[in-house]
């Protein structure tokens, strides 16, 4: 099931629809320049997410930025958080699909294969990047049967551009690693991610404000996994829950946006936060300034940054994409799924800008497949 309790459904083919949404108001960046989102009025499903094994439920998305090794410029990454009976948090494949439609098993994870500490086991989780250097980056919060109760705190799993397992980063404040996003530097690179089970567990479905944000500080290289140099936590105290439907709800997307601003999806508030000096501060910036709350999000779940700066979200209430000014202007809005009751109800996670510019890629887990706004 997805975070919100839908059934899966594989879907077998491609198809081509209108994207309906409303352009809200002029995007307020350069003079007279239109929201991101306007450009785009199709929706194109590109393929099925789900690999031989049966894994559902596909969360994170990433577009490889440079080829090396199995790794090919353009195509995206997904990893999947169930497996084919339809538990949460124990989905253990990544799956790599070209623009065409073509997808390839990139790698299958198991607790067997892991060479370091990861508690609880494997659950691959939205918290998925790749580095400059081929490294691929994914978190992973377990559960032995599906339900947040039995999760454990998990690790972030590192594998080579072979999608080889080569370390895991456990420890640290890392507790049920959620999403994820990075700033590149080459030879080094800081790695946010957000962590929704501190507390969750012990609390038993009541609401804990213990979800935080961790920077990550790596030295990267060809030859060598990254090495883990230092960890910053710059957000904290964010809502988050366990739920015998939504597994757990708490902080999801974050985008570094102009100027060190990290912008976060705190989905329980329904809202949009932003954490200032994001790749520099040494201290918490608490849950950060709230950008923009209630009006077409619900639920925001994955998040991204547009080309001009804008804050791209996905909501796991209503199956719609916003686009948000960094001043917090809401200015366009799609929508992507009109499944379920409520319609999109926890469809969307993950979601990635194709290259160029020219569209957004991101997963409906109400079907199973990865699609593109364009």
């Amino acid at each position: 099931m997805s975070a919100m309790s839908r059934i899966a459904v594989v879907c077998a083919a491609a198809a081509t629809v209108a994207a309906t949404g409303v352009v809200m108001a002029p995007a307020a960046g350069a003079a007279g320049s239109p929201p991101f989102l306007s450009r785009f009025h199709k929706i194109t499903t590109i393929v099925s997410t789900v690999p031989a094994n049966g894994d559902v439920n596909p969360y994170g998305t990433f577009v490889v930025a440079r080829s090396t090794g199995r790794l090919h410029a353009g195509d995206v990454l997904v990893s999947n958080f169930n497996n084919k009976a339809n538990l949460q948090g124990t989905g253990t494949t990544i799956v790599q699909i070209s623009p065409s439609g073509h997808r390839t098993l990139f790698a299958h994870i198991t607790a067997s294969m892991l060479p370091g500490r990861c508690p609880g086991g494997v659950g691959l989780t939205t918290a998925l990047v790749e580095l400059r250097a081929g490294w691929v980056i994914v978190g992973s919060t377990p559960s032995k049967n599906g339900q947040a109760t039995t999760s454990k705190a998990g690790c972030l799993i590192v594998l080579d551009s072979a999608g080889k397992v080569r370390e895991t980063i456990a420890g640290h404040g890392i507790n049920g690693p959620w999403d994820a996003t990075v700033a590149d530097q080459g030879s080094s690179a800081s790695l946010f991610v957000t962590n929704v089970l501190n507390g969750t567990v012990a609390a038993g479905g009541a609401v804990v404000h213990r979800g935080t944000v961790l920077r990550l500080g790596l030295a990267v290289s060809a030859g060598r996994p990254p090495r883990l140099e230092s960890v910053t936590t710059i957000g904290s105290g964010f809502a988050e829950q366990t739920s015998s439907t939504a597994f757990v709800v708490g902080p999801t997307g974050v985008g570094l946006g102009r100027g060190g601003k990290l912008f976060v999806a705190d989905t329980f508030a329904n809202r949009i936060t932003a954490i200032p000096g994001a790749a520099n501060r040494q201290s918490s910036a608490g849950t950060g300034t709230t950008i923009t709350s209630g009006g077409a999000l619900s639920g925001p779940l994955g998040l991204t940054i547009a080309p001009g700066g804008d804050v791209l979200s996905v909501n796991g209430g209503n199956g719609k994409i916003v686009e948000t000014t960094p001043n917090g202007r809401q200015v366009a809005t799609r929508l992507l799924d009109n499944s379920g009751s409520p319609p999109g109800s926890g469809a969307l996670f993950g979601l990635a800008i194709a290259p160029n510019g020219n569209g957004v890629y991101y997963v409906d887990d109400a079907v199973n497949t990865l699609r593109l706004l364009h």
